[in-house]
């Protein structure tokens, strides 16, 4: 039986969440068969025994388990005959690692610059929702938070340098192959590419090459789905 999968729903086939991308990957590294099911927002509480308020979810022949991070261990542990995501204990604490910084940093600095366009992209139900929680947030109306997103792009590229220079050297953060940390932090940088026209980064940037190769994994599973860019 195939795994059911709750990833997050947006018009026209934009699944956007940084946190369900990384599990799609995760899903598709381990080469397991699963069951896409597109969830809005507002109907997160209406899977399993809806004590879930986050996704991605995933139902393993009735194992529900929550959480990206705790979906990719629950995977590594079930699964341990299919490719790893981590490569052992060492890899896993890097994956660590890189959780925090891309939530630190790569979610903290691109998330006013594209959260009107998340707004303009959620399914319609979702879009009261998405507005109140977000502008409670900020403290500002998107319209405003998202305003002058051209003056702050350079300072969020110079917040990548340590991307850049990795993956400049080397083709994946796992080295030869990708593992999860490229998942993690790919997941950012769809998130925004699945909703948005504004380019994060520049074309001639070591990072938007890593991007796209990334995104070719998996016969194109990144790249293949509708994004701007």
């Amino acid at each position: 039986m195939a795994i059911a999968f709750y990833d997050l729903m947006g018009q026209d086939g934009r699944n956007f969440s940084p946190y369900c991308w990384r599990t799609r990957l995760a899903l598709a590294h381990k080469g397991l068969n699963y069951e896409h099911k597109g969830t809005a927002f507002t109907a997160i509480g209406q899977v399993g025994a809806g004590d879930m308020k986050t996704v991605p979810i995933i139902d393993d022949g009735g194992k529900m388990v929550g959480d990206s991070n705790a979906i990719a261990d629950y995977l590594e542990a079930t699964y341990p005959d299919r490719p790893s995501l981590f490569g052992g204990p060492g890899g896993r604490g890097m994956c660590y690692f890189f959780h925090s910084w891309t939530n630190a940093v790569v979610h903290a600095g691109l998330a006013n610059m594209v959260i009107k366009d998340i707004h303009d992209h959620v399914c319609a139900e979702d879009k009261d929702y998405v507005r109140t929680s977000r502008e409670k947030i900020f403290g500002a109306a998107l319209e405003d938070v998202q305003a002058g997103r051209e003056d702050r792009v350079e300072a969020f590229r110079a917040s990548l340098t340590p991307l850049r220079l990795t993956v400049r050297s080397q083709a994946f953060l796992g080295g030869d192959t990708a593992n999860y940390a490229d998942y993690t932090v790919f997941g950012a940088f769809q998130w925004a590419r699945t909703i948005s026209d504004f380019q994060l980064v520049a074309d001639d940037d070591p990072v938007f090459a890593w991007f796209l190769r990334v995104g070719e994994l998996f016969d194109g599973l990144g790249r293949n789905t509708p994004g701007y860019y």
